[in-house]
């Protein structure tokens, strides 16, 4: 895993790919990473490098609609999800976030703090945070904060 706490600096959409896939080559069964960060941080841009990294060619988009993504077809299926509309941290529970995990499937979780205490113990933490260049992100890559 990543030294923790692990801070980076990107600059670029394909710097945040890379991380993100760094981080996937070190998750080889799976597991939960956890991503915070205001609107337009990079959130769902850090999915996509996590992709691209498990061999999914499909388009990643947001599922700020939808609730969930499934990305199948890569060394893991790839779950996105959005909890930014989520009421309570059991509508997690509805949408099926006890199945991804027991079917080792990678999964993305945007506004992780609507879970409650359902995440895992293992749950990685990535914080993406804005600065004043508009391509430019701060990343920090940590442990459970349980």
């Amino acid at each position: 895993m990543f030294p923790n706490p692990n801070s980076f600096t990107v600059r670029s959409v394909p710097a945040t790919w890379r991380l993100a896939a760094q981080l996937a080559a070190r998750l080889p069964n799976g597991g939960v990473i956890a991503l915070q960060g205001e609107l337009g941080a990079g959130k769902t841009t850090f999915v996509q490098g996590l992709a691209r990294a498990l061999g999914i060619a499909r388009p990643v988009t947001s599922p700020t609609f939808t609730l969930v993504g499934e990305y199948p077809g890569g060394r893991l299926l790839l779950v996105h999800m959005d909890l930014y509309r989520l009421r309570s941290p059991d509508d997690l529970l509805t949408i099926g976030f006890p199945e991804y995990l027991e079917r080792k499937a990678l999964v993305a979780v945007e506004w992780p703090e609507r879970a409650g205490d359902l995440l895992p113990p293992e749950t990685i933490w990535v914080t993406l945070t804005l600065t004043a260049d508009a391509h430019t992100r701060h990343v920090e890559v940590r442990g459970s904060e349980k």
